[in-house]
């Protein structure tokens, strides 16, 4: 007797060693749902497919591992979309079962029929359609090694008749896991040398992908003499423990970080794909080495560019480095760095009145944290205040939608950080915007059983958004948010939750939050009119904030620009 579609595809996942699936089942999903009932897979029923698809790419981010969701046809499968591309734009590995309707059906334009190869097409590193049963292991296979090894999202799209589709004969194709070694050939390395070797002033900026490779990056630095800046997604991996550390640069960094990579002579770019071209050096020479041919100058144009994996790439090249007997420039920016962080810490007290701006909130996070707290973020402020607040230490961890920018990513990433690590502190820090919008995520910990943290910055508006518009002169527009007590909301779905907007009140709070059993919501209401300074000050932003305040006493709201004149100046 032969096997079942669906009973093949869920052996494959297994056997590729996912260990979570993230869905809503429904019709045409019903047999592959009961295939992974029976199964070692553990089922995690979400209230948005959404949702699914971030808690699956925030488990894939951390453990490095498959992770997969599933979704019936049409609308279901549908609403993953966006991510998807959080996801695939993360590098998680991240194979998505899209059923479909009746193979017989496709093309005429049946209910719920959707083309999910065109529309997965832009956000995933493969896509295929099981068309027969005899196909079905070798696709999924193809999909989960595609997922695996080039780090992304593969969609594999199972039309409901395949899917209960039996095989006669199954071939044992089965997922291989490897690893090779990859780094810049001789000639390359030794061009490299020469370039490093040339330079007075030279600088590293270095990204996520030197995951693993602090050791190497220190001891080029100090054959160099080179100051070592980070990206935000770096900051996790290459801020601790490093004394030639200096810092992000970006919108996001401080002024260190900012002029070294500007005033260097030579950069030496790894792992990095940072996208603004303004914080490159226009005047430098510029080595890149990336694990992904196609980011080699794509962002900013480079002398040489060469393909290989951070840590492999900078053993090699290490014996090939002379010594740098002049650390003025290091020295330099290192102390420009601890200068700026001592007055970066001035900042983080309460705000006038025993308000809570933003910033203090985060620092006050950060210091009742676990020392290997992971920590997710919602875009906008809080990943702001996370990226600059929250400490890296070696162990903690960092997640927020710093390549997509999408809203809303924080509480259902949340959720699969804690699936993967259930004995690990994890704390979900949601704007009140990104929060409302995947609501009911807030029931799926209380389903779930997943004892998440959640802080809420509670502002009543789109806190970035409305920055955003002040900066082009604009007055708040759209961005008001009309919130209920999230803190009374937790308590009514049945989780622990309270409301503070004293200072005065907020580390009892976050130590009573943390010290929850089960999921639990602390609502904190934070300055509505913090702003987010960045380490340069440019003309445009300048002159737009000077005609945002023109307008705002015009229209008679004088007493705001007076209040964000007192919390920022």
């Amino acid at each position: 007797m032969g096997k079942k579609v669906a009973e093949i595809i869920v052996e494959v996942l297994e056997q590729a060693g996912v260990k979570r699936c993230y869905g809503i089942v429904g019709d045409t999903l019903n047999l592959i749902a009961e295939n992974l009932d029976r199964s070692t897979i553990e089922w995690v029923h979400v209230r948005h497919e959404e949702a699914g698809a971030f808690a699956a790419g925030a488990e894939a981010l951390l453990t490095g591992e498959l992770t997969a969701c599933a979704g019936s046809c049409g609308p279901g499968s549908l609403h993953f979309i966006n991510g998807l591309y959080e996801a695939n734009r993360n590098r998680a590995p991240l194979v998505i079962i899209a059923s479909q309707v009746m193979s017989s059906e496709l093309g005429f334009e049946f209910i719920q029929e959707v083309d999910f190869k065109s529309v997965f097409k832009e956000c995933t590193v493969h896509c295929e359609q099981i068309y027969t049963p005899e196909q079905a292991r070798k696709k999924a296979v193809a999909a989960c090694q595609a997922a695996l090894t080039q780090k992304g999202v593969a969609v594999l799209i199972v039309p409901v008749d395949i899917s209960h589709g039996e095989v006669k004969e199954d071939f044992p194709y089965r997922v291989h896991h490897a690893k090779p070694d990859i780094r810049p050939n001789p000639d390359e390395i030794a061009e490299i040398a020469a370039i490093l070797n040339a330079g007075n002033k030279v600088a590293i900026y270095a990204g996520s992908g030197c995951e693993g490779a602090l050791e190497e990056i220190k001891a080029v630095a100090e054959k160099l003499k080179a100051p070592v800046a980070h990206t935000s997604r770096g900051k996790q991996d290459l801020a601790y423990d490093n004394p030639y550390n200096v810092g992000m640069t970006g919108i996001l960094g401080n002024e260190a970080g900012y002029h070294a990579l500007l005033d260097c002579d030579t950069l030496l770019l790894l792992g990095a794909d940072f996208a603004w071209r303004q914080f490159y050096p226009d005047h430098a020479k510029i080595v890149q080495i990336d694990i992904k041919p196609t980011h080699l100058g794509r962002r900013h144009h480079v002398t040489l560019g060469a393909v290989g994996d951070i840590k492999l790439s900078l053993q090699t090249l290490l014996p090939h480095l002379q010594d740098n007997t002049d650390d003025a420039f290091l020295v330099e920016y290192v102390h420009r760095y601890e200068k700026a962080m001592a007055d970066w810490q001035k900042h983080l007290k309460p705000g006038h009145d025993d308000t809570i701006p933003a910033s203090y909130l985060m620092s006050r996070i950060n210091q009742h944290a676990a020392d290997d707290a992971l920590l997710v973020a919602d875009d906008g402020s809080p990943i702001v205040w996370a990226i600059r607040c929250f400490d890296a230490n070696g162990k903690r961890r960092i997640f927020g939608s710093l390549l997509h920018g999408t809203m809303a990513s924080g509480l259902p990433s949340a959720i699969g950080l804690q699936k993967a690590a259930p004995d690990r502190q994890v704390i979900a820090c949601c704007g009140d915007g990104g929060l409302t919008m995947l609501f009911g995520e807030l029931i799926t910990t209380l389903q779930e059983e997943v004892p998440v943290k959640i802080i809420v910055f509670d502002n009543g508006k789109l806190g970035f958004v409305e920055i955003e518009q002040k900066a082009e002169g604009i007055l708040d527009t759209f961005t008001k948010l009309k919130n209920p007590d999230f803190g009374k909301v937790a308590e009514a779905i049945g989780m622990w939750g309270k409301t503070v907007d004293k200072a005065a009140d907020l580390d009892a709070a976050i130590e009573e939050l943390l010290a929850q059993p089960g999921p639990a919501l602390l609502n904190v209401l934070v300055n509505q009119l913090e702003l987010v300074k960045p380490p340069m000050i440019e003309l445009k932003p300048v002159m737009g904030m000077a005609l945002y305040s023109a307008r705002a006493i015009l229209h008679g709201r004088g007493a705001d620009v007076l209040e964000m004149i007192r919390e920022n100046i």
